[in-house]
């Protein structure tokens, strides 16, 4: 952590208004600052593949993957030099976009505490800037394909997300199934372990199950020389949970219905699940449903449960840029600065802007659990 004694010089220049910027040695502590208050809740970001950004500032990024070897299974002939292989590199491209927000601070405020109010904003721009940009890389990691549903309590197979039920609640058999769908990719490990990252709701039923059954190992019985992840909470069947209230939640037309409503769409919507009814009875139609049958009357969901992701990954299963070096900055503009457009230097200006990019670099390397859990029914999407 740097330290700075409380006498450095803020601006560049003495005037309380006008066109000066931070000095150079404020600016690197609250840079440093900003990432600080940002790293907490960068959960799904620090296990991305980090990449610099470009030292030229363009807007692409490569990031570079490479094939695995075939097993070498030819005896050597002594004496005589084998053929060696080449490395099978893939590029992937990804465009880098920028990010920011940033608030005004008037000059009613008492600007002797200028430094002061300029930590505490600090703290609420870097945790916005955390959430951002972790939510960026989690709908990233979350569009993948490798899908296991929850099974339902009586143990019936779930093929489709609508299909889940209010007792669909995370198991330690479906986290094996996870971790074995990995192990049959070959999926490269991090630090030892695959890593899963769930929702504080989830994470409340799993943990509870577990203890129970003795088969959940919470981080303070780990030995002293593991390294502890951001959000870490503790293991079992072979992958260490992190608990991020960013986890992906759904709640929309593709969830399990609670109440139905006769829908008022006069064609099928690609997204929505539609049901019919007989008696009390509603069935779900196929999804996407292609067309509406003449003289048939069709349901929507009133109200939904919401659907939890639980993301099981391994290494170099998705790429970052690195927000150190300048991907992650704070700005702050005082009093005047802003010329004609603040004519009686009435307000300043403190802000953050990033500038990132998340890509899936090998998918096989991640499977997405999506489950429910008891607090589906009252759980908004985030």
């Amino acid at each position: 952590m740097y330290t700075y004694a409380m006498n450095l010089q803020l601006f560049n220049n003495t005037q309380t208004t006008g066109s000066g910027s931070l000095s150079v040695e404020m600016k690197t502590y609250y840079n440093k600052q900003l990432l600080d208050n940002a790293e907490p809740v960068l959960v799904h970001r620090q296990f991305g593949m980090k990449r610099p950004l470009p030292k030229n500032n363009g807007k692409n990024i490569e990031f570079r993957s490479f094939s695995s070897l075939p097993k070498a299974l030819q005896p050597l002939t002594e004496g005589v030099t084998p053929n060696g292989r080449s490395l099978q590199a893939q590029n992937i491209t990804a465009t880098i976009e920028q990010y920011g927000d940033y608030v005004e601070v008037s000059d009613l405020l008492d600007l002797t505490a200028y430094d002061r109010i300029i930590l505490e904003s600090n703290k609420l721009l870097g945790s916005q800037a955390g959430r951002t940009l972790d939510t960026i890389t989690r709908d990233e990691a979350n569009a993948g394909t490798n899908v296991l549903y929850q099974r339902k309590k009586d143990g019936t197979a779930v093929l489709t997300r609508h299909d889940l039920d209010a007792d669909s609640v995370l198991t330690v058999d479906t986290v094996f199934e996870a971790a074995a769908i990995l192990k049959g990719k070959n999926t490269p490990l991090i630090d030892g372990s695959y890593v899963g990252i769930i929702h504080p709701h989830v994470a409340k039923d799993f943990m509870i199950a577990n203890r129970e059954a003795g088969t959940w190992v919470d981080i303070n019985k780990y030995s002293n020389s593991t390294k502890i992840f951001e959000g870490e909470i503790g293991k079992v069947a072979g992958v260490r949970f992190v608990e991020s209230s960013e986890a992906k939640i759904w709640k929309d037309s593709t969830c399990p219905a609670l109440t139905y409503k006769q829908t008022s769409d006069s064609a099928p919507q690609a997204d929505k699940q539609y049901y019919t009814k007989s008696g009390e009875t509603y069935t779900a139609t196929d999804f996407p449903l292609s067309a509406f049958t003449s003289g048939t009357t069709y349901y929507e969901a009133a109200t939904m449960l919401s659907v939890y992701s639980v993301l099981v990954i391994g290494e170099g299963a998705y790429g970052v840029t690195d927000l150190e070096g300048g991907g992650l900055e704070m700005f702050v503009k005082q009093l005047g600065s802003s010329g004609t457009a603040d004519p009686l230097n009435q307000r300043a200006t403190i802000g953050w802007k990033a500038a990132t990019v998340t890509k899936v670099l090998a998918e096989d390397y991640m499977v997405r659990i999506e489950t429910a859990s008891s607090f589906s029914r009252k759980s908004q999407a985030n």
